[in-house]
């Protein structure tokens, strides 16, 4: 292929992206489930065992977003290693694709709680806790799925990880 006859960047891009800003919203909301389900099991973990052990609110919301992150990546970095990948490489690639993905889902979920009068008192027991919980992680959804569109379209974020498969 000439290169002359293309722009710098076409044909340079991460595979499966769709060209330059064309990733699709059907792979964007993909890499956004599977955010999603690592950042549930550890937010959900982590505030059972910090509501378990009758912690606070601030430490169980500590414990409950360190285990968002560690289980978030570890879905990316056990994929990767699946592709044949170092574990050197590994954490690199899941840190690479997931670290804008789970902070923004985070943010917007716990500001979501936060902001929800009665979710921060609320128990395991309770509706409320749930109905936050819940709430926060769909609209975490829909604002972190665009994050994750314009980052595949630019061959950052999941786009790294879908090159590998």
């Amino acid at each position: 292929m000439d290169h002359g006859d293309h722009s710098e960047r076409a044909g340079h891009v991460a595979a499966g992206t769709g060209g330059v800003g064309g990733a699709s919203w059907g792979m964007a909301a993909k890499a956004t489930v599977h955010c999603l389900t690592g950042c549930a099991i550890g937010e959900i973990l982590g505030m059972v065992i910090g509501t378990a052990l009758l912690w606070g609110n601030v430490p169980t919301m500590v414990l409950a977003i360190s285990l968002a992150f560690v289980f978030g990546y570890s879905f990316t970095l056990f994929a990767v290693r699946r592709a044949g990948l170092d574990w050197k490489s590994a954490v690199k690639i899941a840190l690479a694709a997931d670290t804008v993905s789970i902070a923004v889902m985070e943010l917007v979920d716990n500001s979501i709680i936060a902001l929800t009068p009665g979710a921060m008192d609320a128990h395991l027991s309770d509706g409320l806790f749930w109905y936050a919980l819940l709430g926060g992680f769909a609209v975490a959804f829909l604002i972190t799925t665009p994050v994750n569109k314009w980052m595949i379209g630019r061959g950052r974020g999941h786009a790294v990880v879908h090159s590998l498969h």
